[in-house]
């Protein structure tokens, strides 16, 4: 039946769960994310779903758990390094509250984390900066794309969309910390933006699509896929010839063109 993994929003659940598998003698591996990413994630538990069925069949499941996840990827340690400390630190610690599998990709990974700090004083000098990003200052939303995952930033939540697996979830968490602490810490030196950036009409998008008609996003067309993205009902990156196959080329005027729909990230 293959494996599944989960985590925990803090260390006690965690220290929960390790404790009643063990008292019922069931088999598990625990991935960790220290030292690197110590400071926006809890250890994961691996175990086989069909250890896991049985659990929840007994009304015995692992209780505040994140989510489970069917593991699709070999797990992979976090690096061995120590993640730097900020003098003025505006993210503080992450905790992971929602894991699921992508509405997009089912191949991928969704998560939801909450932070102790308040990122949103950081995003006008994000926005100054980091050009294919999207800032809605009336809403408070900062949303941009690390290669094909996209990611909304919120004054106190993160909403990562297709990660490949729990490690690199924490990877993308450790990379926002770095990015707002590193931003927040030189805004003297930057001019701060507050614009927003115009949204785009469907035919603009469409003309950024390969126009291929593969249905590999789950709709008939192109045209019907650029309406939804319009519309906001369909995440950018649900595009597969674009983010994962043959017309990568396009990827980058694409984002561009979407750069002004914050809405565009995935579904919470």
């Amino acid at each position: 039946m293959g494996r599944v993994v989960t985590t925990f929003a803090g260390v006690e659940d965690f220290a929960s769960a390790v404790a009643s598998l063990e008292s019922n003698g069931l088999p598990f591996e625990v991935i960790n994310p220290a030292p690197a990413y110590a400071s926006v994630g809890v250890p994961a538990i691996v175990m086989d779903a069909n250890v896991r069925s049985a659990l929840a069949a007994a009304g015995a499941d692992i209780p505040n758990a994140s989510g489970w996840v069917v593991e699709r990827h070999a797990p992979r340690a976090a690096p061995q390094t120590e993640p730097p400390v900020f003098a003025e630190d505006v993210f503080g610690r992450a905790a992971v509250m929602i894991l699921a599998s992508c509405s997009a990709d089912e191949r991928k990974i969704r998560i939801i984390a909450h932070i102790s700090g308040d990122m949103s004083g950081a995003f006008p000098y994000m926005n100054a900066e980091m050009q294919h990003a999207s800032y809605n200052a009336a809403g408070e939303t900062f949303t941009f794309m690390e290669d094909y995952r996209m990611i909304t930033l919120y004054p106190h939540r993160i909403a990562v969309a297709k990660a490949d697996d729990i490690v690199d979830a924490w990877r993308v968490l450790e990379l926002v910390r770095r990015r707002v602490n590193d931003t927040w810490a030189r805004r003297a030196a930057i001019e701060p933006s507050y614009m927003m950036r115009r949204r785009p009409d469907a035919l603009e998008i469409y003309s950024r699509l390969p126009g291929i008609n593969c249905g590999e996003c789950g709709l008939a067309t192109c045209l019907a896929f650029a309406m939804r993205v319009h519309g906001g009902h369909i995440v950018v990156n649900r595009c597969k010839p674009v983010f994962e196959g043959a017309h990568g080329h396009l990827r980058d005027a694409l984002v561009d063109v979407c750069a002004g729909m914050g809405g565009a990230s995935e579904p919470q």
